[in-house]
């Protein structure tokens, strides 16, 4: 979601005559796009504000805006402790972007926050042209799960108009764009609270019928959302690529609860058996959480035999850090630090050991991967198949933008390696 608000923000600025430069030194405006979702990031955030304050100092004319997640939940706090601030920008107000930086560079200070009733957004292709693109069908969300400040910063839950979506998808198709990845807190419940509106597998069918769009992704889908329909819609649109981003958080029931997510570790497990009984090749990335209020070894032991059982593709993995606002920072934070970093560690090397081996399990097989640019090293480029794992390859650079078939050579622990082939084969996996 900020990686699109970023290119929204940038799309306007370019309409404005902006231009990027390489360094800080080199600006007159500097946009800082905020997470909160843990600590680390808004320690970042902090860090980077000292350090352009000394910047400021020298270049008084320079103006710094910080946007998104940390912006709605500090407000005028951040004005007050960061003088050299100039606007302070909530992420439902990002297409005000203009607006408030005319103040600003007017001489104001200008917080913009709040929630907006209206989910419509002015339709901004992305300022750079490449073959995938993000598209935003709904913002915020209703779950208020006890660990997450998501529904505090990012409002309640509001899906976009689908004409304005379709409409946004059809101009993407025309510059291009192959690949549209629709975001969402929770893209199953599109359209619920909009009377009249498509549903989401509805709008996935519509968005598949839109000439030039070859492959459609999401995120991120809650498994107390997951519908047989949806699951079922993997098998019925083409375009829909094996792959679903299905956070379980925690492998124990008691933990599950606490976090308020609204389904067990037996219905998790029983819907990633209904998502491979239907696509049996379909790839499944998840979120997780060691060191929550209460979680003791067995619940963490629990958390582990999930993970074996799931054989997950991907797992974005945290230590769990209190977010002012939330249900569960009322509660003591009493796993200690060195224990959530031995839990996180131990995790995080059974997930390296499972996505190696399922890696080195696709050599010799021939996948199709959309080229979305240049590898690292020289003459090489670099894609993502269907099932979207990081694919590099040696080939021409007329080659990004389209789709190509690869044979895979070697699997490495991030990525794979593979060899172009320059007629089309039978796919194997895709």
């Amino acid at each position: 979601m900020n990686e699109r608000d970023s290119e929204r923000v940038l799309a306007l600025l370019m309409e404005q005559g902006y231009r990027i430069v390489s360094l800080p030194e080199e600006a007159d405006l500097i946009v800082i796009n905020t997470c909160t979702v843990r600590k680390k990031p808004e320690h970042k955030v902090y860090s980077l504000l000292g350090r352009f304050k000394r910047l400021k100092e020298r270049k008084p004319q320079l103006k710094i805006v910080v946007m998104g997640c940390l912006a709605q939940q500090e407000g005028e706090r951040l004005l007050d402790r960061f003088p050299q601030v100039d606007m302070v920008l909530g992420p439902d107000r990002v297409d005000e972007f203009t607006k408030g930086l005319e103040k600003a560079i007017d001489g104001d200070r200008v917080c913009m926050i709040g929630f907006k009733e209206d989910p419509s957004q002015r339709v901004l292709l992305p300022p750079f042209r490449s073959p995938r693109a993000y598209v935003n069908i709904m913002q915020g969300c209703d779950n208020f799960c006890s660990y997450c400040v998501v529904p505090y910063v990012r409002g309640p839950e509001k899906s976009r108009p689908s004409q304005e979506i379709l409409k946004e998808v059809r101009l993407l198709a025309k510059e291009g764009v192959k690949e549209v990845i629709l975001l969402g807190q929770n893209v199953n419940a599109y359209g619920k609270k909009s009377p009249g509106e498509l549903s989401f597998v509805e709008l996935l069918r519509k968005i598949a019928e839109i000439p030039g769009i070859e492959r459609i992704r999401f995120t991120t889908s809650h498994p107390k959302d997951l519908s047989e329909e949806l699951i079922l819609a993997f098998k019925e649109i083409p375009q829909l690529c094996e792959h679903i981003h299905l956070p379980f958080q925690a492998g124990s029931n008691k933990i599950l609860k606490m976090m308020r997510r609204g389904y067990t570790r037996e219905e998790y497990l029983q819907k990633v058996e209904r998502l491979r009984e239907v696509v049996p090749e379909i790839a499944i990335t998840a979120d997780v959480i060691v060191g929550f209020p209460g979680e003791e070894e067995e619940d963490f032991e629990k958390t582990l035999d999930l993970i074996e059982r799931v054989r997950f593709d991907g797992l974005f993995s945290f230590k769990y850090s209190p977010r002012k606002g939330t249900l569960a920072s009322r509660w003591p934070d009493d796993v200690p630090e060195p224990i959530k970093a031995r839990r996180l560690e131990k995790l995080q090397s059974l997930q390296r050991k499972i996505t190696l081996e399922k890696n080195k399990a696709l050599e010799g097989k021939v996948l199709e991967v959309l080229v979305d640019g240049c590898g690292e090293r020289e003459g090489q480029l670099r894609g993502r198949s269907r099932c979207n794992r990081v694919v590099n390859f040696m080939g021409p650079l007329d080659l990004i933008g389209k789709i190509v078939w690869v044979k895979i050579k070697e699997g490495l622990p991030n990525c794979l390696r593979g060899e172009l082939l320059l007629e089309e084969k039978e796919v194997l996996y895709a």
